[in-house]
C-alpha cells in the first residue's frame, strides 16, 4: 500500500499532535515526524500544512533569533488547534478501529 497516500489524509492530524506538547520550527516539525515513524513526509509538505493551519486560526507563531542562521519562525497550538486535535483525534481512533476489527474479521490482523 503507498502510505504517501495515506499520510496526506491525517498530515493535519500528524502536525497538531507533534505540536501538543512542545512547539516548534518548520525543519524541527519535520524531524520529529519522522523521527515519529513518518519518513515518507516531504518537506513542502509539513510546509504547507502549517501554512494551512495557521490560516485556519490552529496554530499561533513566533519569531525567536538564531545564532547559526536566520530567525525561526515557531508554530504553537492555540485552544482552536487543540480543540482540533481532540476531534481529530477521535475520529482517527474511530476509523483505526473500524480498520483494525475489518481485517481481524478477514484473517488479516498484523
Amino acid at each position: 500500500m503507498d502510505t504517501t497516500q495515506l499520510l496526506k489524509g491525517v498530515l493535519d492530524l500528524a502536525v497538531l499532535a507533534v505540536l501538543k506538547d512542545e512547539d516548534g520550527y518548520g525543519y524541527d516539525i519535520l524531524r520529529r515526524l519522522r523521527e515519529a515513524g513518518l519518513e515518507e513526509v516531504g518537506d513542502a509538505s509539513v510546509y504547507g500544512t502549517l501554512r494551512r493551519l495557521f490560516a485556519a486560526g490552529l496554530l499561533t507563531t513566533y519569531v525567536v533569533p538564531s545564532e547559526s542562521g536566520p530567525h525561526r519562525k515557531y508554530y504553537a497550538l492555540n485552544a482552536a488547534g487543540r480543540d482540533q486535535l481532540t476531534r481529530s483525534g477521535k475520529t482517527w481512533r474511530s476509523f483505526a478501529s473500524t480498520m483494525d476489527a475489518l481485517l481481524e474479521d478477514r484473517g488479516m490482523a498484523a
